[in-house]
């Protein structure tokens, strides 16, 4: 019966422990930094509680520390070491850095931090009425300090010029968080303004803790080092028991440098209709926008893009259309962003702007006759392939790209997804040639399929099909959905393709009637996967629902994947009304690159291997 009672006792624990929320939610990309006097883990009640001050940071969740009052195996405390012990109850880091030698042990401040500091060093202060020190410890990406000032004023003056002289030639961010034992309206804190930025808010009263009335803890921000820091959020925690000062915390984002701004090169997608979508990532929320124009040294035109009147910013995905553009024109852009590093109603506060190189790109006019375009397929995410495909097309001039779908391979997250759109995006030069992404059926699959969106700006706009012009010609594409009937168990009913293929049935009427598919002098039809000459056994919805308009629709040319086998149907072989090539797998034994061009009314098609062994070549 009582082992039960503690199993049960155990699961409690342990599922309140994985479900309850944060006592104190943080925002990304956020530095948490607590100070916390002790008094040796010894409470208003008079109990040594190492546990209850345990729970307290545990709560808190900071990244780094200050602790100040405390014992290492003194007579007073039983021989604890008090901040080991806290270290084995937070699982954190600790840094012990003892003032004066007492009862056997030693006294004085120390640090926890849930990383491993590089290295640390301490610096004597002065203090009358007992030695005090300062605790500087470094890690990756900023410095901490924690301090427990003397009770004398010109002690205090004293050790912020020590201080200061401590901290004089360190890069990195610096925090100073702890005990100074003066308000904030003293000498002492004058004079440590004029060289750290307050991050803790002094209008909160620390101690005592039962009945707090004054400000004697402080966190602060080293602002020679020329860092910039936004305070997210601070609190005073009226925890009145565990010790006889109260806990503070601050969340401050630090601003980043301008070259770690850019997450990835700008890409250019759908240069249609006399613009173009300028797309690219940040590593921080930014406010973007694009300058461009047809002087590379004056680029005099520039736009964001706005909803409802409002920019969109705050954010790290960034796509912006350049409108009303002239055809066959040369023009020249960069991208640039800024960090937002506190945005709220009122008040928002920015970091430093980062540009991308200049780059240039033109868009079709309705009499262009002619192009190149570069088809891949099927990559799965396989660099090798894709680097010694794009190494046969490195001596032609291309004018677009098309990924026709299973290149960025069950998406599970935006890391993933991003590595390798980055990675096409890098191959095939899109931050100056523009590129369209088709969707497969592995883009359909895994948790970070639907935020695709996020990072592609579809043809269709809001739909993954739809149809362009560039120049004369007409491309039609078009999304097959997943490869199984949308109540295969693997799908867990969370699929609905049929009725989506019915949308692009309609979509379909309507394209194939209009004039602009009727006067193009040649005509693509593009998705992944094949429509006809598939096995029997296959599951093909889409030659069912739309054969009946395509055996009459006089394409050039269909450009299919997904078998990993390079095919070549001619006409009429099975039911197909039209020439139908399909492209080759992820490996460096079937993968293919597809050269598409256009010249005049020439229409030309040469398929290579990724050792640039000409596989096809059809005049169409």
């Amino acid at each position: 019966m009582n082992k039960f009672i503690n199993l049960s006792a155990l699961f409690l624990f342990v599922f309140t422990s994985l479900f309850a929320s944060d006592k104190f939610p943080r925002e990304k990309n956020v530095v948490r930094i607590m100070s916390y006097n002790v008094h040796n883990c010894k409470g208003t009640d008079n109990e040594f509680n190492y546990d209850r001050i345990a729970n307290i940071i545990d709560d808190v969740k900071p990244d780094v520390v200050s602790l100040q009052e405390l014992d290492s195996v003194t007579t007073r405390n039983n021989g604890v070491f008090a901040l080991k012990k806290l270290s084995e109850l937070t699982a954190m880091h600790y840094l012990f850095a003892p003032a004066i030698s007492l009862q056997g042990g030693s006294y004085g401040i120390g640090m926890l931090s849930k990383e491993r500091p590089i290295k640390y060093q301490t610096i004597p202060l002065p203090g009358r009425e007992e030695s005090r020190v300062l605790l500087i410890a470094e890690f990756s990406k900023y410095v901490c300090c924690a301090v427990h000032m003397s009770l004398t004023d010109a002690d205090q003056i004293a050790s912020v010029a020590i201080i200061e002289n401590a901290l004089k030639g360190i890069s990195k961010p610096v925090f100073l968080a702890g005990d100074m034992n003066s308000e904030f309206s003293s000498p002492t804190q004058i004079a440590m303004r004029n060289i750290f930025k307050p991050l803790s808010n002094p209008n909160k009263k620390t101690y005592p803790s039962d009945e707090a009335k004054e400000c004697i803890d402080y966190i602060y921000a080293y602002k020679e080092n020329q860092h910039q820091f936004s305070v997210i959020q601070n609190q005073v925690i009226p925890e009145k028991i565990a010790s006889d000062h109260l806990p503070l915390f601050t969340d401050v984002r630090i601003a980043a440098d301008a070259t770690q701004i850019m997450r990835t090169k700008p890409y250019l997608q759908n240069p249609n209709n006399g613009g173009i979508t300028v797309s690219w990532l940040t590593n921080v929320p930014v406010h973007s926008w694009v300058e461009y124009g047809t002087n590379p040294q004056h680029l005099d035109c520039r736009t964001e893009t706005l909803i409802d009147g409002q920019s969109v910013c705050n954010n790290e995905h960034h796509k912006v259309r350049l409108k009303n553009l002239k055809p066959d024109t040369k023009y020249y852009y960069r991208v640039c962003s800024q960090e937002i590093t506190l945005y709220e109603a009122y008040r928002k506060e920015f970091g430093a702007t980062a540009c991308s190189e200049v780059y240039s790109f033109s868009v079709p006019g309705s009499k262009t006759t002619d192009f190149t375009a570069i088809i891949m397929n099927d990559l799965h995410k396989n660099k090798k392939t894709l680097g010694k495909l794009t190494n046969q097309i490195k001596g032609i001039d291309y004018d677009m790209v098309i990924f026709n779908g299973d290149c960025i391979d069950d998406p599970k997250d935006e890391k993933s997804a991003v590595d390798f759109l980055s990675y096409m995006n890098e191959q095939v030069h899109a931050e100056k040639v523009p590129v369209y992404y088709i969707r497969g059926n592995h883009e359909i699959r895994n948790a970070y399929s639907i935020q695709l969106r996020d990072l592609i700006d579809y043809v269709g706009g809001n739909t993954t099909y739809g149809a362009f012009n560039w120049g004369d010609s007409r491309f039609v594409l078009l999304d097959c959905g997943e490869d199984k009937p949308d109540t295969t168990k693997v799908y867990y009913g969370l699929n609905s393709f049929e009725s989506f293929r019915r949308e692009q049935t309609e979509f379909l009427k309507k394209e194939l009637s209009g004039n602009e598919f009727k006067k193009a002098s040649a005509k693509v039809l593009i998705h992944h996967i094949p429509l006809y000459c598939m096995p029997s056994d296959e599951y093909t919805p889409c030659k069912e629902m739309w054969h009946p308009l395509l055996k009459k629709a006089s394409f050039n040319l269909a450009i299919n994947a997904h078998n990993h086998s390079l095919a070549f149907h001619p006409k009429g072989e099975c039911e197909n009304n039209f020439p139908i090539v399909v492209g080759g797998g992820p490996d460096l034994d079937n993968g293919t690159v597809m050269i598409l061009k256009k010249r005049n009314s020439k229409l030309t098609l040469t398929v290579l291997n990724t050792e640039g062994k000409e596989l096809l070549n059809k005049e169409l």
